[in-house]
């Protein structure tokens, strides 16, 4: 909602189409947003290719690619993890990300303007008690971060990774297989992010003059020290 309140068109993409319609149905009415909704699942390397590589001719330059699709599945140890679960985090939060860059990125390089904003998370920077496989996708998502500053430069390109702590979003449901009182339980106590809070950030990066690139920042709810250590009343 915030790209939509300062004027950008947007592709929306996600599996859940009739969300996406809802969406762009919402920023039109709000903000008269103008929306192109993408039914596609990051996993799937051929859809994100064939998805991305048909935009209709007005929708072909992309100037900010905002890489947030992605998910945790289980708390467990390495011993006693699903590795489907393993699997649907490898495929969502590292193939994904690959594959929608390097969908988009050869425009913007050729181009000689665009953003890539990652959206990694504070489990990129310490691994936690049984956040193994989480924990190592986004230590990846923080790698090929550092990777795209490298492979980007003198290209007039910026790439800006996030890490977000605790956000109440669906996040927790999704980790713990629709477990709606396990997932409220994780935020009992405490204030977390709202998914506005981050999106603003998100927005702050894309915004600065094309010569200022924001290439790490993490942020925080006050009561979060750390991935472990979190203030409750």
């Amino acid at each position: 909602m915030v790209f939509a309140a300062a004027g950008a068109r947007l592709i929306l993409a996600a599996r859940r189409y009739e969300r996406l319609e809802a969406l762009a149905e919402h920023l039109n009415k709000d903000y008269g947003t103008e929306s192109l909704c993408l039914a596609m699942d990051v996993r799937n390397r051929q859809q994100v290719m064939e998805t991305l590589g048909a935009l209709p001719e007005a929708w072909q330059k992309v100037d900010v690619l905002v890489n947030n699709a992605g998910l945790s599945r289980g708390l467990d140890t390495v011993q006693e993890g699903n590795v489907d679960d393993w699997d649907e985090m490898i495929d969502a939060n590292i193939k994904g990300l690959l594959y929608v860059t390097r969908a988009v990125l050869p425009g913007m390089v050729a181009r000689k303007h665009g953003t890539v904003i990652n959206l990694a998370s504070i489990a990129g920077r310490a691994v936690y008690p049984k956040g193994n496989v989480y924990c190592a996708t986004k230590h990846a998502v923080r790698a090929l971060s550092q990777a795209m500053y490298m492979d980007t430069n003198g290209s007039n390109v910026r790439v800006c990774n996030i890490d977000p702590g605790m956000v109440e979003t669906e996040f927790s449901e999704v980790r713990f297989h629709g477990d709606t009182e396990r997932a409220k339980a994780v935020y009992k106590g405490m204030k977390p992010l709202s998914g506005r809070d981050v999106a603003e950030v998100v927005l702050f990066c894309a915004t600065r003059p094309p010569h200022v690139t924001l290439h790490d920042i993490q942020i925080m709810p006050t009561d979060q020290a750390t991935a472990t250590i979190v203030h409750r009343s």
